[in-house]
């Protein structure tokens, strides 16, 4: 199976940013516990991580030709507002989609309740720290 995870604006900042929000651990880390998952479970893996929209946008739309099974995806701020981001990802229906929230979005500001991308996602998973990508991940595997 190939997953596809995307990470988008100031995650590359793990460990750096509000630590008490998003822990200690940096970025590294975190792919480092993604490649992990993969190997064990037998997966290809590819972490992409941009601050940019539509490189965010251009990696959705080349899942739709690569062979990508599933995309783990942490829109990051887009999340509140991207309508593009939201259209990349409905238009590759053949694809499982799970969102993913290192913190628990709906104990935050009133404007992190909203995701306008779940819509366009088969599963969204926040509050679960670090662990919530390895949760997308066997839900990915488990939904295909």
């Amino acid at each position: 199976m190939k997953i596809l995870v995307i990470n988008g604006p100031n995650l590359n900042f793990l460990g750096i940013r509000e630590k008490a929000v998003y822990g200690n651990q940096d970025y590294n880390y975190l792919c480092q516990m993604i490649r992990d998952k993969a190997a064990a479970d037998g997966d290809e893996v590819e972490l992409f991580q941009s601050n940019h929209e539509g490189a965010i946008i251009d990696r959705i739309q080349e899942a739709y030709s690569d062979g990508t099974d599933g995309i783990v995806i942490n829109p990051g701020a887009y999340t509140h507002y991207s309508f593009a981001i939201h259209d990349a990802l409905k238009s590759i229906e053949n694809i499982t989609k799970v969102e993913i929230h290192i913190s628990d979005i709906q104990s935050r500001e009133e404007f992190r309740k909203v995701s306008v991308t779940a819509p366009a996602c088969d599963k969204q998973i926040y509050g679960h720290g670090l662990n919530g990508y390895l949760e997308a991940m066997d839900y990915i595997r488990e939904n295909n």
